[in-house]
C-alpha cells in the first residue's frame, strides 16, 4: 500500500510524462495508426515506470500492488486520451489471470506482460448483447488434443495488437475461460468501426481454435465477473481525469474569451455552468475511490459501489465534456479543437463494461428497490 504522498507524487511524474508523450499531436496521430497506440511508449510504461506490472504479484516480475496505486495511473492517461492498451491489459487480464488463480497460467502470461512483450484483453460481449454471461454463445470443447473454441465477440478492447486474448465460452459443465495466442488456427481478429479512435474495439472470430483453460470449468464467469469488477473501477478513475481535464479546459477559456467588452468567465450564466460540473467532477472522484475502497478489500457490497461509479461517473464524464464544448462556443464544435476527443471519449466509456442504465439495474437489485 503506498501512502498518499507516494500516490500524489505518482500522479505528478506522470502527468509530465503523459504531457510530453500523450499531447494533442500525439493524440491526433495515434488516431490514423491502425495499431491505435505507441509501441515505444507502451514500452516505457514496462521499462521506464514499471506500471504494467503495478498489480502483478513480484514472483511474477511485478511490483504486487493493488487497484488503489492504478487508480492515479488511469486518472492521469484518461486525462491525456492516451491511446493505448493498457485498460485491456492492466484494468481488465491481469485481473482476469490473478481471479483465476491457475499458477501454470499465471507463470506462463504475467512476466511477459508485466515485462511489456505481451498485450492482453478479455472477449466477453457477442453480437449486440451486453457484459452478461446469459445468451453465451461461444463453445470450448475438449478432446484428446486439448482445448478448441467455436464462436465470435464483438467490442473486444484493443484485441487487434493483442499477443493473448481470453475468451469466455461455454461448456456443458458451465462457462470457462479460455487462453487464446495471436497466430492461433482459426482466430481472426477484424477491427470494428468505433466513434472513439483512442480506444480500438474488435470483433474476434474463432473457428475450433486450439486454447488454453484458464482456472477451472465451471468458473469462467465468476473470474470474468471480478475482472469486470477491477476493469469498471479503472475505467472510473479514467472518466475522472477525462472529467477533470474538460473542467481546467473550459475555465481556462472562460478566463480568457472575450465578449461585450468582459471575459465570459464573468457571466452568471457561464459560471453556474462551470460551478455545476466542478460538483460533478467531485462527485465523480468521490464515487470512485468509494468503489476503489470497495473493490480493494472484502466489503460484501463492493458491486453496488462498482456499480454506482459507473453509473454516475459515464453521466458526469459525458456531461462535463458536452458543457466544456458548450463553454467553448462555435470554436468547440469545430474539428481543429479537442473538445471533441473527450466528448467521444466519454461517449465510448459510458457504454464501455455496461451502460449508466444497466448498472443502476444492478444497483436497484442490490437494494431490493
Amino acid at each position: 500500500m503506498t501512502t498518499v504522498e507516494e500516490t500524489a507524487e505518482l500522479g505528478r511524474t506522470l502527468r509530465r510524462f503523459f504531457e510530453q508523450r500523450s499531447s494533442e499531436t500525439a493524440v491526433r496521430a495515434l488516431m490514423e495508426d491502425p495499431r491505435g497506440y505507441d509501441p515505444v511508449v507502451w514500452q516505457q510504461l514496462a521499462g521506464q515506470l514499471g506500471l504494467l506490472g503495478l498489480t502483478i504479484p513480484e514472483e511474477y516480475g511485478g511490483l504486487g500492488y493493488g487497484i488503489s496505486e492504478i487508480f492515479p495511473v488511469l486518472e492521469e492517461m484518461g486525462r491525456s486520451l492516451l491511446p493505448s492498451p493498457y485498460l485491456s491489459t492492466v484494468g481488465l487480464a491481469i485481473p482476469a489471470l490473478l481471479a483465476s488463480g491457475d499458477p501454470d497460467v499465471l507463470a506462463a502470461y504475467l512476466p511477459g506482460i508485466a515485462a511489456g512483450t505481451t498485450i492482453a484483453t478479455v472477449a466477453i460481449c457477442e453480437g449486440e448483447g451486453g457484459w452478461v454471461e446469459e445468451g453465451l454463445a461461444t463453445r470450448a470443447t475438449h478432446d484428446e488434443t486439448g482445448w478448441r473454441v467455436t464462436g465470435e465477440k464483438t467490442y473486444a478492447t484493443d484485441a487487434q495488437v493483442c499477443d493473448l486474448i481470453l475468451i469466455l465460452a461455454r461448456t456443458e459443465r458451465g462457462s470457462v475461460l479460455m487462453a487464446v495466442e495471436v497466430g492461433a488456427d482459426g482466430l481472426a481478429v477484424e477491427p470494428q468501426p468505433v466513434l472513439d479512435l483512442t480506444r480500438r474495439l474488435a470483433t474476434v472470430r474463432l473457428a475450433d481454435t486450439p486454447a488454453r483453460l484458464v482456472g477451472a470449468v465451471g468458473d469462467g464467469w465468476s473470474i470474468v465477473h471480478q475482472a469486470l469488477r477491477v476493469a469498471t473501477v479503472a475505467l472510473a478513475a479514467e472518466q475522472v481525469g477525462g472529467a477533470q481535464r474538460v473542467l481546467e479546459m473550459g475555465v481556462a477559456y472562460a478566463n480568457t474569451r472575450v465578449a461585450f467588452g468582459r471575459k465570459i468567465g464573468s457571466f452568471q450564466a457561464v459560471k453556474h455552468k462551470l460551478a455545476d460540473v466542478l460538483v460533478l467532477v467531485e462527485n465523480s472522484r468521490s464515487a470512485a475511490l468509494d468503489a476503489v475502497r470497495a473493490a480493494s478489500g472484502s466489503d460484501p457490497d463492493a458491486d453496488l459501489a462498482v456499480s454506482v461509479a459507473k453509473a454516475y461517473c459515464s453521466d458526469a464524464y459525458l456531461k462535463a465534456a458536452a458543457e466544456n464544448v458548450q463553454v467553448h462556443g462555435g470554436i468547440g464544435f469545430t474539428w481543429e479543437h479537442p473538445a471533441h476527443l473527450y466528448l467521444k471519449r466519454a461517449k465510448s466509456s459510458q457504454i464501455l463494461f455496461g451502460s449508466p442504465s444497466h448498472h443502476r439495474d444492478l444497483i436497484g437489485r442490490a437494494l431490493a428497490v
